[in-house]
């Protein structure tokens, strides 16, 4: 039996994690109380029914703060033969906060004497148990609404069987580190086509940045570096059977050297015959993503 757990902080796309997973074949249960999980694998287990053999559950913080925290005891105490997956989406405070004045609806811990803010932060201080037990934590502040579903099905349904797939993802340094890193690389020493005038509005995607990086010895000698360090210990990471790993290489706006250099790697890698993806955070139009409602 395959068991996949959402959960994650209101407003993080739990809900549509689940319904990716609903549309797969597998059976959800949404906002199951965290005491109910045993039971209902074991019913599950002894009806032997094939539409049961894939199941996704949410379990957030509809929850009592006591049943989040036995969590972890309640989750080592299913039968072995339970592949279990927990997948913990969350993002930052700011898009949480503005998705939640867009649709207007009320945070599960907010009331009258709990703002929002103080909400989020209970919030995330509760689902600490879960979020240190996740295999899989998605950041999903800078996702569109079709970019978490294409996410969710590499990460989950991919069908090529046991291979990792690793997600190289350039980002900016003043807009915080990507919550979903596994290694993080700083590009920051390198030279910045930032101050170059005719520069600054392009990316590093765009031919001239590319001219005026490969121009520079230490571009080269960092990549080089970086990729003997990927291929040594990528592959530790998939022995530990981790089915993903997100290499976040960052700069101080994500628009020139860590794009230049996260599309180097992709291409490194890919030639390598590697599972591998690119991902550029903040390149992705400024967009409020998961509009359809916080779950």
């Amino acid at each position: 039996m395959k068991l996949v757990v959402i959960s994650g902080r209101s407003g993080s796309g739990k809900s549509t994690a689940l319904h990716v997973l609903e549309d797969a074949g597998y059976y959800t249960v949404d906002n199951l109380p965290a005491g109910l999980l045993l039971a209902l694998v074991e019913e599950v287990l002894g009806s032997a029914s094939p539409e049961h053999e894939r199941m996704a559950l949410c379990i957030d913080a509809r929850n009592t703060s006591q049943q989040l925290a036995a969590f972890p005891s309640l989750l080592s105490q299913l039968p072995k033969s339970v592949d279990t997956s927990v997948i913990y989406l969350d993002a930052h405070d700011d898009t949480l906060i503005k998705r939640f004045s867009e649709t207007r609806r009320r945070h599960p811990l907010s009331d009258r004497m709990t703002a929002l803010q103080e909400a989020l932060v209970r919030e995330r201080e509760i689902l600490q148990p879960i979020a240190n037990l996740a295999d899989i934590i998605i950041d999903t502040s800078q996702m569109l609404f079709h970019e978490l579903r294409d996410y969710i099905q590499q990460v989950v349904l991919r069908q090529t069987g046991n291979t990792m797939s690793t997600l190289i993802q350039s980002f900016g340094f003043k807009k915080g580190l990507p919550l979903n890193a596994d290694l993080v690389f700083d590009v920051r020493c390198l030279p910045n086509p930032h101050w170059v005038p005719a520069l600054r509005s392009l990316t590093g995607a765009d031919p001239e940045v590319i001219a005026f990086l490969q121009k520079e010895p230490a571009v080269d000698e960092m990549f080089s570096d970086m990729c003997q360090f990927l291929e040594r210990w990528l592959p530790r990471y998939e022995r530990n059977n981790r089915p993903y790993t997100t290499v976040a290489i960052g700069c101080t706006g994500g628009q020139h050297r860590s794009v230049y250099i996260a599309n180097r790697l992709y291409q490194h890698f890919f030639d390598r015959g590697d599972e591998v993806q690119v991902r550029h955070r903040e390149i992705v139009p400024p967009l409020n993503p998961l509009t359809s409602g916080p779950d």
